[in-house]
Order: C-alpha cells, then structure tokens, then sequence
C-alpha cells in the first residue's frame, strides 16, 4: 500500500525539497500539501493520510494552532514538526500537545526519513542532538530568574508585552512575522511558566524591568 505523505509548509521549496527527499524511500508514495491552516484540515478530511510533517510557522493561524485542533478533534494522524527553530525551544512543547515527533530543518536531509519511517512504526522521534541537550539542561542552574532562561528575542517579546503592545505591533518593531513574535509568546508562557499577558507585565513591573 503507498504511504501518504501530507506536508504543510508555505515555501514551496521547502515542501519540494520534501517530496523529493521523501521519494527515494517511498517511490510510490502519494503526496499532498498545504500552506496554511484552512488548506491542512482541507486535505485531512479528503483523504486518510499516514503522516503529516507540518511546519510550526505558517501564515495566520501556526502549526502549533494546527496541532492543538488536531488533537482537540481527535483526528488520528501522526504529527512530524518541522521547523528552524532550535529543538530544545520548541520540540518539548510540541511533543506535549501530541506531536509525535520533532524535526529541524537544519537536518532534513539527513535525518528526515529516519523520523518519518519511526514514526510509521508507531513511535516517538527524537533527534540525538536533541535528546543529549535535554539531558544537559537536567544540569542546568535552577537558581535563575525565569525572565534569565529566556533568549535575547524571547525578552524582548516579553518586555514588549508587558508595555502593552500586541503581538502584529512587536512584529513590526522587531521586523518579524506575526506567527514568529506568537511563537517567541508562547516559548516565554512555557519557559516562565505562565498562563496569560497579565501575568507577565505583573512579573515584568514587579522586578521592575521596565
């Protein structure tokens, strides 16, 4: 039976670079793509896929959003997630809302049907970079403040948010993608354990870091 590969990516490049990827495995295998969000439950619902390897930074409504209604639809279709970010940022993230895997762009080549035909077996794919960087941060100085975990663009979402600018406003002031400034937000949540904006411009005023 071929295998059906669904994969959601914006740059067509990138979803060719896949497919091509992809075929030297499964020379039969059938391919599908989208570019955003309405297009990826679009292609679920007309056909039974094996897998999708979906992009965490799409246009509107991100990969992360994708996931998240996937589960909540209860759609049983693994997830690979794709993306530039660095693993440790989002990867534990994405495997908690029901990825079953996490997979750099940096490594696609490499690594890219590694990932795919594990998770076709029914299991968990984790790079061995990733899985050596989570056993470092095991090691990592707890003492920190949570606002001293974060990465110079994740501070700077946080300090932006907490003087009451929303999310398409930093954007613009940092000349980054709406869908990249929501994903800095979320990291920021996760990494200092918080639930909502208000949360963090309280934390921000009270350690008095604007």
């Amino acid at each position: 039976m071929a295998t059906k590969i669904l994969i959601a990516d914006d740059h067509s490049a990138i979803r060719f670079g896949v497919k091509h990827i992809c075929a030297s495995e499964f020379p039969a295998g059938i391919f599908g793509e989208a570019i955003n969000y309405a297009e990826v439950f679009k292609k679920l619902n007309e056909c039974a896929w094996d897998i999708l390897i979906l992009d965490i930074d799409l246009p509107g409504r991100n990969g992360l959003d994708i996931l998240k209604q996937i589960k909540a639809d209860k759609l049983k279709i693994p997830v690979l997630m794709f993306s530039f970010h660095s693993e440790e940022q989002i990867a534990l993230r994405a495997m908690k809302m029901g990825a079953a895997g996490y997979l750099s762009k940096d490594v696609a080549d490499t690594e890219l049907i590694t990932a795919i035909t594990r998770i076709l077996n029914g299991k968990k794919y984790v790079s061995q970079s990733l899985s050596e960087k989570l056993l470092s941060m095991l090691d990592e100085d707890t003492s920190k403040e949570p606002h001293e975990l974060l990465s110079e663009r994740e501070y700077q979402t946080l300090l932006h948010i907490a003087s009451g600018k929303t999310v398409s406003e930093i954007a613009d002031l940092l000349c980054l993608s709406i869908p990249t400034i929501s994903t800095y937000r979320a990291r920021v949540l996760e990494k200092m354990k918080m639930k909502n904006n208000a949360a963090l411009t309280t934390y921000v005023i009270s350690r008095k870091l604007i």
